[in-house]
């Protein structure tokens, strides 16, 4: 920490550090910003963990959760807002992380925010001619509504603003597309998406030259609901995110209320959520697995993979009551116990799922066709991956260590032993088969720690007693959890009454949407199917 203040006052010399805060804060006025953040990056903080917009009532502003690849523990914050409400502009910092190129146009989206030097000044997820930003406190749902249909062309049209030499805002705008380029519309319905996602092709042939991703299809307004809604009825929807890996998610929300609120939860809810959290990565590992063979041709490896991770959904369904989405972790641990077989059927999974990835392999892992379809196709650099954000498996198939169980051990991972799956990049290139094998690794690796973790169940109780309703007090609160597809967040700014002022979702699959452009670049267009099936991202996880 002493490390961190001395970086900070070097930074941003002659600015106090906030107190009470969870991180290290630092508040900010807008043509500060961007100056303090190159500074940060070129110290090595050069992670954006996520960039969240808020509406503070007299001003509009964002803060920004910054950690580095390195001191992967330590974690700043930068804050940052305008009173200026009728043309609200802050500074870009797009150029230092390229995750942040969605995460500004996303704020753009929902508070109006515009941001100076930024090239993309579009709509993410709401159509082009919707009237007003939704996430404003006076925002007024009956006149902002959309009047008219988007013309397909606005899309190849991208607005942003600039200065001049007086300090004067400048619009611009540029062509996403050439004239003679030729552009095909992939998706949003189409089973190799993965979900409903638009994706704008530009082709030579059947090289890939551009790939511009459009959300938004299933955006249904979670974060703002969230505003209108007590804490225990926000669990649902967290499930709802990324479905597949609904426990995670549901584990994280909980998490953040819970250390918010000084609620201590059993050590037997801990083992038994983290049980349930791998399950979840295991099945969701098995139905991503199975999908890129299919996108590849193999429907016997996508029968296989379904057939096991029904196993899984059997589990769920006889201690929790759900299949899909097991609603059991609650605010202070666990709805019920488990059944009284649980710890015996655990062992008899993990015994059975072992000899199932032995099988895996051999049907399809040293298949000549499929091997020749993933390597060195969809190289994504250790650098990229990190500056990006796409964390998980994609990341760690580059090299990147960024599993938050290691890097911010939460609930029981501090009781157990295991290895953060890694590929060597002196060995292997990042490509799409490294993002395959690493899947089936990591399905291994969840199985010890469930073994680990069933050999030892504590037995002090399944929940404790919590309010009716619950408050937490004024602040800002954080919690990383790792899902199956990377590194998920939970953000909530309270005004210390029974609903939150603000919440905000990391999206790990955001950010893996965003590499489709730099990874398919100059590779052939069958090979975007296997790129896109590689990064196993989850549309609804997106559009939130």
């Amino acid at each position: 920490m002493e490390d961190i203040k001395k970086l900070l006052a070097k930074v941003a010399p002659g600015k106090q550090l906030a107190e009470g805060t969870q991180y290290p804060t630092i508040e900010l006025e807008p043509n500060e910003v961007r100056a303090v953040a190159k500074k940060l990056k070129e110290a090595g903080f050069d992670y954006l963990i996520n960039l969240t917009g808020v509406d503070y009532t007299d001003a509009l502003g964002t803060v920004y959760h910054i950690s580095s690849s390195t001191n992967k523990t330590e974690v700043v914050v930068l804050k940052t807002k305008t009173a200026d409400r009728e043309k609200p502009v802050l500074y870009t910092v797009s150029d230092l992380w390229q995750s942040a190129n969605l995460y500004e146009r996303e704020v753009y989206d929902f508070f109006g925010i515009r941001f100076i030097d930024h090239p993309d000044m579009r709509r993410i997820f709401l159509r082009g001619d919707w009237k007003g930003f939704p996430f404003r406190k006076d925002y007024s749902e009956v006149n902002d509504t959309p009047t008219t249909n988007v013309n397909i062309d606005d899309l190849e049209t991208l607005p942003s603003i600039t200065l001049d030499k007086d300090g004067r805002i400048v619009e611009k705008s540029t062509q996403l597309f050439g004239n003679n380029e030729y552009v095909v519309n992939f998706g949003p319905q189409h089973p190799a998406t993965h979900g409903v996602l638009h994706l704008r092709v530009s082709l030579d042939g059947e090289i890939v030259k551009k790939v511009d991703p459009n959300f938004g299809y299933i955006h249904r307004g979670i974060e703002k609901m969230c505003e209108s809604l007590t804490y225990p009825q926000i669990l649902p929807y967290t499930e709802r995110l990324d479905y597949l890996s609904g426990s995670i998610n549901r584990h994280a929300f909980c998490m953040c209320v819970e250390k918010a609120a000084g609620i201590e939860v059993p050590q037997r809810a801990q083992y038994i959520r983290c049980i349930f959290d791998e399950l979840t990565r295991i099945a969701s590992h098995l139905l991503g697995w199975g999908c890129m063979a299919m996108d590849m041709g193999a429907i016997t490896a996508f029968i296989y993979g379904m057939r096991d991770r029904e196993k899984i959904m059997d589990i769920f369904e006889e201690n929790a009551g759900g299949r899909l989405m097991p609603a059991y972790s609650i605010i202070g641990g666990l709805t019920k116990d488990v059944v009284p077989n649980f710890q015996q059927t655990i062992r008899d999974f993990v015994a059975y799922m072992r000899e199932s990835i032995k099988e895996y392999h051999t049907l399809f892992t040293g298949n000549p066709i499929a091997t020749g379809r993933m390597h060195n196709v969809g190289w994504l650099t250790k650098e990229t991956a990190i500056s990006l954000g796409t964390t998980g498996p994609t990341g760690r198939a580059s090299g990147w260590s960024n599993d938050v169980r290691k890097i911010a051990p939460y609930a029981a991972y501090d009781k157990v032993q295991f290895n953060e799956v890694l590929r060597n990049t002196d060995t292997c290139k990042g490509d799409s088969f490294d993002r395959y094998i690493i899947r089936l690794d990591e399905v291994l690796e969840s199985l010890n720690i469930i073994e680990q973790l069933n050999d030892n169940l504590p037995s002090d109780g399944f929940s404790v007693k919590v309010p009716a309703i619950v408050k937490l007090p004024e602040g800002e609160y954080y919690q990383r959890a790792e899902s199956a597809r990377g590194d998920f967040g939970v953000y909530i700014k309270s005004d210390g009454n029974k609903n939150p002022y603000r919440v905000k979702f990391r999206s790990p699959c955001m950010t893996l949407i965003s590499a489709l452009d730099p990874l398919c670049k100059d590779e052939k267009i069958a090979d975007l199917i296997t790129i896109g099936a590689s990064l196993d991202y989850v549309i609804p996880c997106a559009d939130r």
